[in-house]
């Protein structure tokens, strides 16, 4: 018997949870016309004089993130992500050719006289995706932030896959005095 129950942690339900934010995302897929779009993953944490913003972008080059304020206090991060594969020796691709074709290669085997097959399968130089896992699209992330920033102090690096922004709190309106003359 035992003297404590079980009870489910975060950690139980994250499997349901990663499920329920890639949703979106496998809908979007299985239309051909739509542009893909995903949402970079970003730790934020506020210090006492600014709040740093840490995402994960990896292989996106500089030129292709924009980030900007649409107001004084929402930052906007957006750009592409694109993925391209090169063959390391295309002129040595292999052809496998069976005699009996796949059922999605019927429609392309044609026969001749008696029992003699010839395949005229297309070479097709994009590739067949076993498995795609990778964030490829467009990509943007809204920040609104609870304080006033400073706009023109915000530092934005990146290194190794990783954006770090280093967004400053602006510092209080003071009250200012004025007499009158």
């Amino acid at each position: 018997m035992s003297l404590f129950r079980t009870v489910p942690t975060a950690g139980d339900f994250s499997p349901l949870f990663r499920l329920l934010d890639d949703y979106d995302t496998h809908r979007s897929t299985k239309s051909q016309n739509t542009v893909r779009s995903f949402a970079p993953r970003f730790d934020v944490r506020e210090s006492n004089d600014a709040y740093h913003l840490d995402g994960e972008l990896p292989g996106i080059p500089q030129n292709n993130i924009d980030i900007e304020f649409t107001d004084p206090q929402t930052l906007v991060i957006k750009g592409r992500a694109e993925r391209e594969y090169q063959s390391a020796n295309a002129d040595q691709q292999a052809r496998v050719e069976t005699e009996s074709p796949t059922p999605d290669e019927e429609s392309e085997v044609t026969k001749v006289s008696g029992e003699k097959r010839v395949s005229t399968t297309k070479t097709s130089n994009k590739p067949r995706y076993w498995v795609s896992e990778r964030s490829v699209g467009e990509f943007q992330r809204t920040f609104n932030f609870p304080t006033r920033v400073n706009q023109d102090d915000v530092k934005a690096n990146l290194n190794n896959g990783i954006l770090s922004l280093v967004v400053p709190k602006a510092a209080p309106p003071t009250s200012k005095k004025i007499t009158i003359q």
